[in-house]
């Protein structure tokens, strides 16, 4: 299992401030090494991976801040409630580059952090189907809304099928 995960920052108080009052993460760790240097770790509230939050020393790391995958997505956040976590980061300020979307693979809507590095906000589709976590019920009830189990896009807007 893959337990941390890297993001180079450009300042440690900046990024504390988004991932835990934006995204709502925790922070899980903030420990002083000497020399301005900071063990600093988030995590999702509900777990999953944690992020070490690395402030960028010298400039071949200061190039890479918010641009560590030349633009595509990097990180994946999971969600069991999409239009909750959807409308509450959005109300916290967080920038999303786009609508949801349903995909085969779950609802999802790419977001920035705030140096630019590009993060899927995604409740995964029921497992089971022809693709991994994808199946031919995707959660969707009659009317073509979120049945209960999977949450509701009512008041989101949500692309056409």
């Amino acid at each position: 299992m893959i337990a941390i995960v890297t993001l180079v920052v450009a300042d440690y108080d900046d990024a504390i401030a988004y991932y835990v009052g934006k995204v709502g993460f925790d922070l899980v760790e903030d420990t002083s090494l000497g020399d301005g240097k900071r063990w600093v770790v988030v995590a999702p509230a509900d777990g999953g991976a944690a992020l070490l939050l690395a402030q960028a020393d010298g400039a071949r790391q200061r190039e890479r801040v918010g641009d560590q995958t030349g633009g595509r997505v990097a990180f994946f956040l999971r969600t069991k409630d999409f239009a909750t976590d959807y409308r509450r980061m959005s109300d916290a300020g967080v920038r999303f580059l786009e609508q949801p979307r349903t995909e085969p693979y779950g609802i999802v809507a790419v977001f920035e952090d705030v140096y630019g590095n590009r993060w899927d906000l995604l409740q995964p589709a029921p497992s089971g189907g022809p693709a991994v976590g994808h199946s031919e019920d995707s959660g969707r009830d009659e009317q073509g809304g979120q049945d209960e189990e999977h949450g509701t896009l009512d008041g989101l807007q949500e692309p056409e099928v």
